[in-house]
C-alpha cells in the first residue's frame, strides 16, 4: 500500500485518524510543523551515527532506506523502544504525521519491516516520561497487510514532548505478525499545532481564554484545555461553585461559616469556618479541648472529650462533674466518677466533696473517717465519735454510738440515758429505784447506798434514817429522852411532845373494874421494866457478841441490834466510815453493803 504524499506549508491531503479527508479541510488548513528541527533523542541508538534520532525531524524524508540516510533506524534486539521530540515549550497540538522506512520496495505484508511497526504508540507529555503524559494513540487493529507507511494521528492537546513507543516484552504474547523485537524507524514525525503558546484558530492568530490553563486551548474552536485554579466551563469563564474550588474546581471546600462557598481558587473561607472546623480553609476539625465556630470556644475543663460541634461531653465527666457539659457539681449526696458513689454521714447530712467524698464539716453521730463511712469503735459515740461512753453505764464505757445511751442500764447510784447524773430526789441505788430514809432537814441521802452524810432527821435513828425513834426517845437521831412527865415514858418521836390522855368523869367510875385494871396495869408496866432494862443493858455487836452499854438499841437493816448512841456519834461515825465519804466512788464497803 502506497503512502499518503504531503505537501509542506500547504494544505492538509492526508486522512485523519477519526475522518475524512473532506472533514478535515473543512475543519481546519495548519502549515506550522512545530516538531522541524527541535531537539530529538532515542533509547537505543544503532552503532553507527548515520541514523541518528534527528533523523526523524529534518524534514527529509524522500528517501526512506536505511542507504538514504534521511531515518533514524534504533540498536537491533531490544525490547522496547522509544524516541522523542522537544518541541521547547508547551505547545498547542492538532495532528501528527509519521512516515515510516519502507526502504523504498513495495509496501505490503511481504515488506520486512511492517511487522516493526505493529502495536506502536504515540503519547504527549509535558515531561520526558510518557506515563505522564496523554496518549494520543496505540494500534491494536493493524496487521501486516494494513499497516501503513505515513499516518495521520489527530491528538488536540498541548504537551512538550511528543514520544514514539513500542515494545517487545519477554513473557508477554503479542498477536501474529508482531516482530520479535522492537524497533523505531522514523523516516520522519511532524507535529502540526501552533508555534506560540495561547493562540489557536487556522492561522494561529486568535488569543486562547483568558483564563486557560498555561494559556492552552483546543487548537480548532478555542476551548481551553484545561482551567486555571478556580475555573471551568469550556472557555475557562465560570468561578467554582458548589462548594467546589481549585484546578478544575475537583477539590471540596472545607466547613465555611454557615455552608458558604469558600474562595474558588485557594479554598480559603471568606467569613471563618462554621462549628467544628478551622484552619485557613477550614478543612481541620477542632484542636483537642476545643469547638464552635472557629474553634474559638473552649470545652468545659471537667470534660474528657467534648463534642467539636456542639461542646457537648462525647464521653463522660471527671470525677465529681455532671451535666450535659459537666457544669456542675455532684449533688444529693453523691459524688466521684459520674456521680455514681453516695457521700457517707457527713454532718447534718450534708453533701460531702463532690470529688473525693470527703465531709468538710465532719462526720455525723456515730461515724468517723475523712469520709464518715466509718462507725465508731467500742466506748465513743457522737459527732466524729468524739465523745467517750460513760464508765458509770451498766457495761462500763458501752453504749450507742449514735445517741451515748448506756447498754444495760447504769451502774448504781446513777441515771439518764448516758448515766451522767446522779441519783437525785430522795432516791439511791441501782437504778435510783429505791428512796432515802428522813436525813437531816431532808437532805438528799448518799447516791449509792443512801447514807445520810448529816444525819438523821427527828424522830428516825439508823445508816439509812429509816428507823424510827425507840420507845422512850425521840428528836434528831433520836438522842433525846421523852419527860418523865409523859405517861408511861413516852412520848412523839419527832416533837417529845407527851400523849394527850383523858381523865375518866368520876360519876361513871365502877370501881370494880378499875381495882381490876390497876391490878393489871401495874403487872404489864413491871415486865415492862424488866424488859426495858434487859434490852437497854444489852446489845449485839457487829462481830455476833453481846455489849451492855446502859443505852437503849434498834434492830439495824441488816437485822442485827445495836446501840443508838448521841447524835453527834452517830455524825461523827458516818464520816470516819470510809464507806460513807463520797471520793467519785466507794473505797470500800461496809458490812451493810456486803450483806445488800
Amino acid at each position: 500500500m502506497d503512502g499518503w504524499n504531503i505537501r509542506k506549508a500547504g494544505p492538509l491531503h492526508t486522512s485523519f485518524k477519526n475522518g475524512t479527508l473532506e472533514q478535515a479541510l473543512q475543519v481546519i488548513l495548519l502549515t506550522h510543523n512545530i516538531a522541524l528541527g527541535k531537539l530529538a533523542w532515542q533509547q537505543y541508538q544503532y552503532r553507527t551515527q548515520p541514523w541518528g534520532a534527528d533523523k526523524a525531524v529534518d524534514g527529509l524524508y524522500s528517501v526512506r532506506s536505511a542507504a538514504g540516510g534521511q531515518c533514524t533506524i534504533s540498536g537491533n534486539q531490544k525490547q522496547t523502544a522509544t524516541w522523542r521530540v522537544d518541541l521547547g515549550g508547551v505547545l498547542s497540538v492538532h495532528h501528527i504525521t509519521i512516515y515510516f522506512r519502507t526502504d523504498d520496495v513495495a509496501w505490503n505484508e511481504n515488506n520486512g519491516y511492517t511487522d516493526h511497526l505493529l502495536g506502536f504508540s504515540i503519547y504527549i507529555s509535558n515531561t520526558t516520561n510518557k506515563d505522564d503524559g496523554y496518549l494520543c494513540f496505540k494500534d491494536t487493529n493493524y496487521t501486516k497487510a494494513t499497516v501503513p507507511n505515513t499516518t495521520t494521528i489527530e491528538c488536540i492537546n498541548h504537551g512538550q514532548y511528543v514520544i514514539y513507543y513500542n515494545e517487545r516484552l519477554f513473557g508477554v504474547t503479542y498477536p501474529v505478525g508482531y516482530s520479535k523485537y522492537a524497533y523505531n524507524e522514523l523516516c520522519e514525525l511532524e507535529v502540526y499545532g501552533c508555534p506560540t503558546a495561547g493562540f489557536y484558530g487556522e492561522n494561529c492568530d486568535l488569543t486562547c481564554p483568558q483564563n486557560c490553563q498555561e494559556g492552552h486551548c483546543n487548537i480548532v474552536d478555542g476551548t481551553c484545555l484545561g482551567c486555571l485554579t478556580g475555573y471551568k466551563g469550556p472557555r475557562c469563564e465560570e468561578q467554582c461553585d458548589n462548594n467546589k474550588y481549585g484546578l478544575e474546581c475537583s477539590l471540596t471546600c472545607g466547613n465555611c461559616s454557615n455552608g458558604e462557598q469558600c474562595n474558588h481558587m485557594n479554598g480559603s473561607c471568606p467569613n471563618g469556618c462554621d462549628v467544628g472546623a478551622q484552619g485557613y480553609r477550614c478543612d481541620e476539625g477542632c484542636d483537642f479541648g476545643r469547638y464552635g465556630k472557629n474553634c474559638v470556644e473552649i470545652c468545659n475543663s471537667n470534660c474528657r472529650v467534648c463534642n467539636r460541634f456542639t461542646g457537648v461531653c462525647e464521653l463522660d465527666c471527671y470525677a465529681g462533674w455532671k451535666g450535659t457539659f459537666c457544669e456542675n457539681e455532684c449533688d444529693g449526696r453523691q459524688y466521684g466518677h459520674n456521680c455514681n458513689q453516695s457521700c457517707g454521714s457527713c454532718s447534718n447530712f450534708e453533701q460531702c466533696h463532690h470529688i473525693n467524698g470527703t465531709c468538710l464539716n465532719g462526720c455525723d453521730k456515730g461515724y468517723q473517717g475523712e469520709e464518715c463511712t466509718k462507725e465508731c469503735i467500742e466506748g465513743r459515740y457522737g459527732y466524729n465519735c468524739q465523745d467517750l461512753c460513760n464508765i458509770n453505764c451498766g457495761v462500763p464505757g458501752r453504749c450507742n454510738r449514735v445517741t451515748g445511751q448506756c447498754e444495760g442500764g447504769c451502774q448504781s447510784g446513777w441515771k439518764g440515758s448516758k448515766c451522767d447524773n446522779k441519783c437525785d430526789g430522795g432516791k439511791f441505788g441501782l437504778s435510783c429505784a429505791h428512796t432515802c430514809g428522813v436525813c437531816i432537814e431532808k437532805e438528799q441521802c448518799h447516791y449509792l447506798n443512801g447514807t445520810c452524810l448529816n444525819g438523821c432527821g427527828r424522830g428516825y435513828q439508823g445508816k439509812n434514817c429509816i428507823q424510827e425513834c425507840a420507845w422512850g426517845f425521840h428528836g434528831y437521831g433520836c438522842n433525846e429522852t421523852c419527860s418523865t412527865e409523859c405517861f408511861n415514858g413516852t412520848c412523839d418521836a419527832m416533837t417529845g411532845a407527851c400523849p394527850q390522855v383523858s381523865a375518866p368523869d368520876p360519876q361513871e367510875i365502877n370501881t370494880g373494874p378499875i381495882i381490876g385494871g390497876a391490878v393489871t396495869v401495874i403487872v404489864v408496866s413491871l415486865a415492862v421494866v424488866v424488859l426495858v432494862f434487859v434490852f437497854r443493858r444489852t446489845e449485839v455487836t457487829d462481830d455476833g457478841g453481846y455489849q451492855g452499854l446502859g443505852l437503849r438499841t434498834e434492830v439495824s437493816d441488816n437485822g442485827w441490834y445495836q446501840e443508838l448512841g448521841p447524835r453527834t456519834e452517830i455524825y461523827d461515825q458516818s464520816k470516819d466510815n470510809a464507806a460513807y465519804q463520797e471520793l467519785g466512788q466507794i473505797s470500800q464497803l461496809s458490812h451493810y453493803d456486803k450483806l445488800h
